[in-house]
This record gives C-alpha cells, sequence and structure tokens, in this order.
C-alpha cells in the first residue's frame, strides 16, 4: 500500500475510533498517527515533536508493527507508554507506567516556579525541592532553565525515582539534580537544608478516592494510583506538605504547588491559616481556574 494512503486510512480508523482525554491535548488522531508512526520507522519521539517530522516509509513489516501499535492505542494503553516519550516545557522525556505521565497543565507549575526563581536579584546558588517528582519532569525543567538552581527530588515510588533518574541522565543534569526515594519531605530531614531551602514544588495526587473508580481507564489501568489518588478529599498530601514545608524554607522562600479544578480557593485559606507565610498568591489557567499556588516563607 503506499504510504500516503495507508496514512489516511489509519487517520480515518483513528479519528472514528479513538478516545482522547481533556488533560492531554496534545494528543489528536494526527498526532497519535505521526507519533505511532515514526516509533515502527525506530524513531521513538513524543507526540509533540512527531507533529514535527518528516514521516519515512515503511516497509511490509513496520506497518504491520504499525497496526498493532495502533490496535494497543485504540484498546487503551497510554500513547506516551508505547512511544516511551512525552514532552513537557520543551523537553523530551522517558515515559511508562512507573509513573504519572506529564501533563500539559503541570507547565503552568513549572512556568510559575521557573519565574519567581528568575526574578531572584543574584545567581548565588539556590537550592530547591521537588517533592511527587513522578518522571523528574518539573525538578528537570528548573535545573534546565534556572542554572543556579540545585534541585533535590523525591518520590515514594522507588520505581519514579529510578524513571526520573533516567531522564535527569539523559538531559545530563545529575551535576545539580540529586533523586531520593521516600516520603514527602522525609528523605531531606537528614541532608541538614533545614531553613536553607529557596523554594519547594509539588505536583501531589489531587483527586479525590471516590473519584478513582470513575476516571478514564487510561489512567486507572495504566499509570500507578499513588500518583493521583488524593485520599478522602483529595487535600491529605496538600495538607501535609502546608504544614512540614516551613521547616526547610529559608525566610523569603516559596511554595509553590499544583491543585486540582475546584480546589484552589479552599488550599488557598489552607495556607492562610498558618502564620509561617507572610503571603499566598495563585495562578490562573487559560480558562481562570486556580491551578497553582503560590506560599512565601515569612
Amino acid at each position: 500500500m503506499k504510504q500516503h494512503a495507508l496514512f489516511d486510512e489509519l487517520l480515518d480508523k483513528l479519528s472514528r475510533e479513538l478516545v482522547l482525554l481533556p488533560d492531554k491535548p496534545e494528543e489528536t488522531p494526527e498526532s497519535t498517527l505521526r507519533a505511532l508512526w515514526v516509533l515502527v520507522a525506530g524513531q521513538p519521539m513524543s507526540v509533540t515533536s512527531a507533529m514535527n517530522q518528516v514521516l519515512p516509509d515503511l516497509d511490509p513489516g513496520q506497518q504491520q508493527e504499525l497496526h498493532n501499535a495502533i490496535q494497543r492505542r485504540l484498546d487503551g494503553v497510554p500513547l506516551a507508554h508505547i512511544s516511551g516519550r512525552q514532552s513537557f516545557m520543551g523537553m523530551e522525556l522517558l515515559a511508562g507506567p512507573q509513573a504519572l505521565i506529564p501533563r500539559k497543565e503541570t507547565e503552568l507549575l513549572a512556568a510559575s516556579a521557573i519565574e519567581i526563581l528568575r526574578q531572584r536579584d543574584d545567581e548565588t546558588e539556590v537550592k530547591v525541592i521537588d517533592v511527587c517528582t513522578g518522571a523528574g519532569n518539573v525538578a528537570l525543567a528548573i535545573a534546565k532553565a534556572v542554572g543556579h538552581a540545585r534541585v533535590y527530588a523525591s518520590d515514594l515510588s522507588e520505581e519514579a525515582v529510578d524513571l526520573a533518574r533516567m531522564n535527569t541522565e539523559m538531559h545530563e543534569l545529575s551535576d545539580r539534580v540529586a533523586l531520593y526515594a521516600g516520603d514527602l519531605l522525609e528523605p531531606f530531614r537528614n541532608l541538614e537544608l533545614q531553613g536553607q531551602v529557596g523554594m519547594i514544588t509539588c505536583n501531589p495526587p489531587y483527586i479525590s478516592s471516590a473519584k478513582v473508580p470513575a476516571m478514564a481507564p487510561e489512567i486507572s489501568k495504566h499509570e500507578p494510583e499513588m500518583a493521583f489518588n488524593g485520599g478522602a478529599f483529595g487535600i491529605n498530601l496538600m495538607r501535609r506538605l502546608i504544614a512540614e514545608a516551613p521547616d526547610f524554607l529559608c525566610s523569603g522562600g516559596y511554595l509553590v504547588f499544583e491543585v486540582g479544578l475546584g480546589q484552589g480557593p479552599a488550599m488557598r485559606k489552607q495556607v492562610e491559616k498558618f502564620p509561617d507565610y507572610a503571603r499566598v498568591n495563585t495562578v490562573e489557567d487559560a480558562e481562570g481556574e486556580t491551578r497553582v499556588i503560590v506560599a512565601q516563607r515569612s
């Protein structure tokens, strides 16, 4: 079959059958097809990068591999798990079932953190802690964008930390990003970082337990539940983070964390209850929804 005819046939199939999730706006029938096409051609890359590629001709064996990959996608396997790649803040990252797939919406968290760090009056080393690091996307985005940042990252899942470490090595940032397995801020209590940290970032699990069974199977069956299940009200870990962060933040340091849709006003009030924070601000997405809380240590 000629390549353009194959492309048209498969694009039509994906357009009719593919179920797309709103939290992955970069995935469309065409971008999905392009990512899988270059994958079977031996060029694994994120769906974002694949959109800019000239598609190579496929031999009959590769065409069969493409059909198989498309069927896996239609069966609900996340595209990033099939391709092994995901884009975040312009970085190509390794992706897999070890950690939550980095989402476009979390770029607002990373961009907010980077903007604050770049506003510092000097360029002396600033210590940053990223908890619930997952694939390491926020930690690596900060390290890549802010040359004077020394980043310490942790995750409760050792498998996620392994993936984050591979991404750190791939981007040659191992000299400025240190990774630890452990519960929230616990891994850093023996590192003499108390009162020394300029920023703590976190993309916590914030889906309430009651909502987990109703989540799309593409998420609930393929991504680690500990990365999105936030407990009874979806705020368990956030409340701990708000209470524990002042132990590590220096005076004027920042706690910057992502919240779920509708959680912003309540979480801002939670932070404002703590006298350790001098001021609290929010960052809204394009729809005007609060998605990031920024709290400055007094």
